[in-house]
């Protein structure tokens, strides 16, 4: 979900990044590809030109089927940007980038996180994103009337998590509301934004924009959309690298019993969320409250004190942050190292003294608007997609379960999935597999402390597709692209350019540390893992 689904917290945090955000308005004429099977028709051509408000970016609007079954129905757009390789005499060619959510939009995204992409691929590749169907400033879901109205849902239920009965009774309504509302208003558009339908989207764009065949880096639920295209599409494929990843057995839900547990719980995401908590409590106890304002002096008093926080707000909210909305604030607030671990242990201790925590100082407003994105647009693409028990009820006892294994943020978890209980539709049009059908080497990286995609999820992506290489990241935060590590990068730049894969067992240590020690001069000691890169604020 927008608010509470892996990439949701995530997608949150892009949008605070004091970077570019764009507008993609610019209009073309293109003749839809022909029916899946039926062979494609001649390559469209897309009228880039300088984005609106940053001419360093060029703009295109897309029109393609709405059902790739009939493409000569409606159409839909889709809004599509594009960053020119900045050594254009040395280009190898064009880089797709999906930023995950499902439902984050990349004309946002790509540009707010440009500068983490490795030096070496900004020279030489055309990076190109764009907002899939159903969200941003594509064709997008949106089941309101007006902002107002919007607002009006949101404060309708609970932040974070339901606790309590009468909390859980309000959340599952205004879920079960959003999705009649979403089904009144276009239930066809609703049937049409799977994760297959996208990956057709995808190839569609490769050959609009002259390429043979695919490059691509995929974040987070971008990982299944990349194996989605690779069954596809599996011989147009010349490189995918696949960073922070879902299982794609987790994701579909095909092994028995599994589709009696909420997707994020096939996925490990309470336990690797408990997990990064933990580190996260017990670096900030091994430094000075200088670095780390929760501090209490130590692992075992900071986690401690965390326990005691949440006790207390669970009897006492400081003004509007009660239990569930800290909780949703922590793991959220541990996507992104740096500047995310220090703030959130500012926000931390804040509440430990009574005061509600203010708005960061390191967040800057966009230049332009951002689209919509409300919760509908990640749920119509999750639930459409992956498999979630039909009865609202079964989801408290999920929680308690996985609570007692995982403690408070697996009850994020748990009801983060519980929206799709009564989501009306299905995609008309979802990939099952097969998942291993042969393409050149995928390169996947896992990050060991990553509070969303566990990297048990990257050795089973690794072990599901035909032919991959596993690049382990031994840092923390979701997805090494946002948490840069100048090894990571050196391997990932390696493959894009020339196929050069990390030797068996490959790992990287982080670029920069949490709570790193300042030098005297004020700059930062990197603790030796490798150069960080430029690191955009977020969240």
């Amino acid at each position: 979900m927008r608010r509470t689904g892996p990439i949701s917290g995530r997608r949150r945090r892009y949008a605070a990044v004091a970077a570019v955000a764009l507008v993609c308005s610019t209009a073309l004429s293109v003749s839809p590809l022909a029916a899946a099977g039926g062979g494609p028709s001649p390559a469209p051509a897309l009228d880039w030109k300088p984005c609106p408000k940053d001419a360093r970016y060029d703009c295109a609007t897309a029109t393609v089927p709405l059902d790739w079954a009939d493409p000569g129905g409606r159409t839909i757009r889709l809004a599509v940007v594009k960053r020119k390789a900045t050594g254009p005499g040395r280009r190898v060619g064009t880089l797709f980038f999906n930023p995950g959510g499902p439902g984050g939009p990349g004309t946002v995204q790509m540009p707010q996180n440009y500068a983490t992409f490795p030096r070496e691929v900004r020279e030489r590749f055309d990076i190109v994103s764009w907002d899939p169907r159903g969200v941003g400033n594509s064709t997008a879901v949106d089941c309101f009337a007006s902002p107002e109205e919007s607002e009006a849902w949101v404060a309708s239920r609970p932040a974070g998590f339901p606790v309590g009965e009468r909390e859980r009774a309000e959340w599952i309504d205004a879920y079960r509301e959003l999705g009649r509302a979403c089904e009144r208003r276009d239930p066809e558009l609703l049937r049409h934004v799977s994760t297959a339908d996208t990956a057709r989207d995808l190839d569609w764009l490769r050959r609009a924009v002259g390429e043979p065949r695919l490059t691509y880096l995929g974040i987070s639920y971008g990982t299944i959309l990349g194996a989605t295209y690779a069954g596809l599409f599996p011989d147009t494929v010349r490189a995918l690298v696949f960073d922070s990843n879902i299982a794609p057995s987790a994701w579909t839900g095909d092994r028995p019993g599994q589709d009696r547990l909420p997707t994020f719980l096939r996925m490990g995401s309470d336990g690797t969320a408990a997990a990064t908590l933990e580190r996260f409590l017990s670096l900030c106890g091994s430094t000075t409250v200088a670095r780390c304002a929760f501090s209490a002096g130590g692992p075992r008093a900071t986690r401690e004190k965390f326990e005691e926080l949440t006790r207390r707000l669970r009897e006492r909210p400081v003004g509007a942050w009660t239990y569930a909305r800290t909780v949703a604030d922590t793991v959220n607030s541990l996507y992104v190292v740096h500047p995310g671990w220090t703030e959130l242990a500012a926000r931390l201790q804040q509440l430990w003294l009574g005061r509600a925590p203010g708005t960061s100082s390191a967040v800057a407003p966009a230049p332009v608007p951002v689209p919509y994105t409300g919760d509908e647009q990640a749920a119509a693409v999750f639930c459409g997609d992956s498999p979630n028990p039909r009865d609202p009820g079964v989801y408290h006892a999920a929680e308690e379960a996985a609570a007692a294994r995982h403690g408070d943020t697996a009850r994020y978890w748990t009801w983060a999935a519980e929206p799709c209980a009564t989501w009306p539709v299905k995609g008309a049009d979802r990939y099952l597999g097969p998942w291993n059908k042969p393409t050149p080497p995928v390169l996947v990286i896992g990050t060991v402390y990553d509070p969303s995609t566990p990297y048990e999820d990257a050795r089973a992506m690794a072990a599901e597709l035909a032919d991959a290489r596993l690049l382990t990241h031994r840092g923390y935060g979701h997805t090494a692209l946002i948490n840069p590590s100048g090894c990571v990068q050196d391997h990932v730049s390696r493959y894009l350019l020339d196929g050069v894969l990390p030797p068996p067992g490959a790992s990287c240590e982080p670029g920069l540390p949490p709570f790193p020690t300042p030098e005297p001069r004020g700059g930062i000691a990197t603790g030796g893992g490798g150069t960080a890169g430029a690191v955009r604020q977020a969240p």
